[in-house]
């Protein structure tokens, strides 16, 4: 792991907003609903189960509560947190608006 991304365990400034990516594996279908519910009030949709969030540490903990009271112990959640430089190098399989990443634009396109 890059050096910048250790601080506050790759939050860096507290205050500041950093990239998530969230994803979910729930078994009950009205749960699931829930928490897909749940996820698009704090980020965006990138797979089924997959969102990129931009939260600061305080949100982010507040999401992880909330997703904690609909979730159950057979659920998973699996959040990982990237340093900006990380996030600019995510390639993904979705045709979605990625404009506000930051960072460079790849020079081609899955098909």
């Amino acid at each position: 792991m890059r050096p910048e991304c250790l601080l506050n365990g790759g939050y860096g400034n507290m205050s500041h907003k950093h990239w998530h990516l969230i994803s979910y594996d729930v078994r009950d279908p009205k749960r699931l609903k829930k928490v897909a519910k749940k996820m698009e009030a704090y980020g965006t949709r990138i797979q089924y189960s997959v969102f990129r969030c931009r939260l600061d540490k305080e949100t982010m903990e507040k999401l992880h509560w909330e997703l904690s009271t609909i979730m159950d112990q057979v659920d998973d959640l699996l959040v990982i947190p990237l340093c900006e430089s990380c996030s600019c190098k995510i390639c993904e399989h979705s045709s979605g608006d990625r404009s506000d990443w930051g960072g460079p634009q790849p020079t081609y396109r899955m098909v």
